[in-house]
C-alpha cells in the first residue's frame, strides 16, 4: 500500500473514532495516529488529514447535504459519512492533491471498509461537491 493511501486508511480510522465518540482530535487521538505507522510520512499526512478534515467538517457537511440529495447527514452511516468529509475536504482545502485522486482514493476506502453500494454513492456525492466546489452547480440566474 502506498504511503498517502495508507495515511488516508489511518485518517478514516480516526475521524470514525471521532464521529462516534463525539470529541474533538486530543492528545489521545495523535497517539494513536502515532503509533499506527512507523512511517514519519504517513504519520504527517494522517495527521493533517485528521486535523484537517475535523475542523473543517461543519463545511463539508454542508457541501455533503447540498451533494446529497435526499440523504440527511445523520442518517448515512459513519463511515461512509467520513469518508466523504475526508474527500471534501481534500478536494476544497488541499490544493496539493488533485481532486480527481481525493476522489479515488475516497471510493477505494469505501470499496474497501463500507458496504457494497457504498462507493458508487460515495462516487456520485464527490462528482456533485466537486461541481459545487468549481462554481459548476451554482443555481442559475432566471432571464427576465
Amino acid at each position: 500500500m502506498k504511503r498517502r493511501e495508507q495515511a488516508r486508511q489511518i485518517a478514516l480510522q480516526a475521524l470514525y473514532q471521532l464521529d462516534v465518540r463525539r470529541e474533538d482530535v486530543t492528545a489521545e487521538m495523535i497517539e494513536f495516529l502515532r503509533e499506527s505507522t512507523k512511517d514519519p510520512e504517513v504519520y504527517f499526512f494522517a495527521r493533517r488529514l485528521t486535523e484537517g478534515a475535523w475542523a473543517w467538517r461543519a463545511e463539508a457537511d454542508r457541501l455533503i447535504g447540498a451533494a446529497a440529495e435526499h440523504w440527511r447527514l445523520e442518517r448515512m452511516a459513519v463511515l461512509d459519512r467520513n469518508v466523504l468529509r475526508l474527500a471534501a475536504y481534500e478536494i476544497s482545502q488541499c490544493p496539493d492533491i488533485p481532486p480527481r485522486v481525493a476522489i479515488d482514493q475516497a471510493i477505494e476506502l469505501a470499496k474497501r471498509f463500507s458496504a457494497a453500494e457504498s462507493s458508487a454513492f460515495v462516487n456520485g456525492v464527490l462528482d456533485k461537491i466537486l461541481r459545487l466546489v468549481k462554481g459548476e452547480d451554482a443555481p442559475q440566474k432566471s432571464g427576465g
